[in-house]
């Protein structure tokens, strides 16, 4: 789990999604192969408690289904095609689940676990994942992330060797996370968009002892001004171009 490389540590958003489908195990290989550092992705249950590698609640914008997620059982989803919008190359490219993504990619990089149970607040999301999580030992290597600080609080509760990001909206919206009110949260990281970032937050998190990852940077002049900040992780969509911009610098 070196890092061979320059901070910020590159983390594919995603996986390589600029190049393949975004939440599936070709875009998480691509991710690896163009020297990420950790890759990000989003989880939620199945209608039958699976967990279920996919970032909408809906299944229309990124696989040839219809309706709800939590609607299907994972019988259903497996079968459909989450390269339907990305072109011939990825045709049939199955929805993965989160331990398929464990078996194949865990302990080669850092993993970076949205969960996203926003419709469903209180359900077994956060209890499963770090269960799936720990059975494969890889709490020094995963990093739960989520917008609904109460997932984070169960998680600690449960396990206290677990790391957990707080993700923070744009702009107002996540005014709150950034500033004091975020503070009562055992968080060992920050996600805040990108253009939320300033160079006084950055110093204030790392003298409260944590880090911040921040989302999601594609453009070679917001990769610039985060790694000028000194950020400790950026989350793009391309990490190849993230890596050749940030290997040009000394840092």
């Amino acid at each position: 789990m070196n890092n061979p490389h320059k901070y910020p540590k590159i983390i594919a958003h995603r996986g390589a999604s600029a190049h393949a489908p975004e939440n599936t195990l070709p875009a998480f290989q691509l991710a690896l192969e163009q020297s990420a550092d950790g890759i990000e992705l989003d989880v939620m249950l199945s209608k039958d408690n699976r967990l279920i590698v996919i970032h909408d609640s809906t299944l229309e914008r990124t696989t040839n289904g219809k309706g709800n997620v939590l609607d299907h059982s994972y019988a259903e989803l497996k079968e459909l095609d989450a390269g339907y919008h990305f072109g011939d190359a990825f045709k049939n490219t199955p929805l993965p689940l989160l331990d398929e993504v464990y078996e194949q990619f865990g302990g080669k990089f850092k993993i970076n676990v949205e969960l996203k149970n926003y419709h469903r607040p209180y359900d077994q999301l956060p209890d499963i994942a770090l269960a799936l999580t720990k059975k494969h030992n890889l709490l020094d290597t995963v990093i739960f992330s989520s917008f609904n600080a109460r997932n984070l609080i169960k998680l600690r509760k449960a396990e206290p060797k677990v790391q957990t990001g707080l993700l923070c909206l744009p702009g107002f919206a996540g005014a709150l996370y950034r500033g004091g009110f975020g503070r009562r949260y055992r968080y060992d990281a920050l996600h805040p968009h990108h253009s939320d970032v300033s160079q006084n937050l950055v110093q204030s998190l790392h003298k409260r002892g944590k880090q911040i990852n921040v989302w999601t940077v594609n453009k070679t002049d917001d990769l610039l001004k985060m790694a000028g900040f000194g950020v400790d992780s950026i989350i793009t969509d391309d990490p190849e171009h993230a890596r050749k911009v940030l290997d040009n610098l000394n840092i």
